[in-house]
């Protein structure tokens, strides 16, 4: 097992007093048939009057807090320790269900998970399955093909077609647009790969977390330099669920911390929330360390 410390802290500056805030957090990892969370802490400053840790419908860990005094700056740090599968099972991608198999299992099976994966299928707040996307995809999933296999050559193309252009695209940047542009971050690309395997019957959920970075040889990793990531998991009725990153052309592995999973960004955003006040001018800032921990 490998093991990490990963420490986030955001903070937000508005220009006027906010009067009070509530606010959900998603950035406490959970555990997965891959990765064990040792342990993790939410602080906030200014001091919360209430705050609560549960559990959502997806299972995700989650942290609510609200801060009912007047305040110009929020920050809050999450710290987690994380023991994550060093090595896992090899995947033949050229083996297992096929497209046209998978597409009647999700339709006749009726066992637990195959009925809780079908809510996958569906339109989602950000993503929504429509021509184009099914378009793309088509071209990937031949009846006769292991889904898994088509999976992968679909999340190739998308990095090999699209550009990761921080600067193009916002959190509420359409899926139309990152499309036609071509342009995006993780997140958008995500989104992009979730789109089209709904739009071909598949069940696709979007997974939030971390990935290792590592600094060019010969130099020093910049603290804070780390960030959140996004990538897709997909539903192989009798398999399971598999989860492939577009954004780096890999499928998950070691260096991919999950924190959080739901239908898309809308359902696990690291923090949401509502305030009263803070006036037009605000600012956010988010540093990430992801370090492993050498033993």
């Amino acid at each position: 097992m490998i093991k990490y410390e990963i420490k986030h802290t955001t903070t937000y500056e508005y220009g006027d007093n906010v009067s009070q805030c509530h606010n959900l957090v998603y950035l406490l990892p959970r555990d997965t048939r891959h990765q064990r969370c040792i342990n993790m802490t939410v602080s906030v400053n200014p001091m919360p009057v209430h705050s609560q840790r549960r559990e959502d419908y997806f299972g995700n860990q989650t942290f609510y807090f609200s801060v009912e005094k007047p305040h110009r700056s929020l920050t809050v740090i999450s710290r987690s320790k994380v023991e994550v599968e060093e090595v896992r099972p090899t995947l033949n991608l050229d083996f297992g269900v096929t497209c046209e198999q998978a597409l009647k299992l999700m339709a006749d099976d009726r066992s637990e998970a195959t009925l809780l994966a079908r809510e996958f299928i569906l339109n989602s707040p950000m993503v929504a399955a429509n021509e184009a996307l099914h378009e793309y995809a088509t071209p990937f999933f031949a009846a006769d093909k292991p889904l898994l296999s088509s999976v992968r050559e679909l999340t190739t193309q998308i990095y090999k077609d699209f550009t990761y252009d921080p600067e193009f695209t916002s959190v509420a940047t359409p899926l139309s647009e990152v499309l036609e542009h071509r342009r995006g971050v993780c997140q958008d690309f995500a989104h992009l790969a979730i789109g089209c395997l709904r739009s071909m019957g598949f069940p696709a959920r979007y997974v939030s977390g971390y990935i290792e970075t590592l600094p060019a040889p010969g130099q020093e990793k910049l603290v804070g330099s780390d960030a959140t990531h996004a990538w897709v998991a997909v539903y192989s009725p009798g398999e399971g669920w598999f989860e492939f990153d577009p954004t780096n052309d890999k499928l998950a592995e070691e260096q991919h911390i999950t924190t959080a999973w739901g239908r898309d960004y809308s359902d696990v955003s690291p923090l949401k929330g509502v305030i009263f006040g803070g006036g037009d001018q605000q600012s956010l800032s988010v540093a990430v360390d992801v370090n492993r921990i050498t033993l």
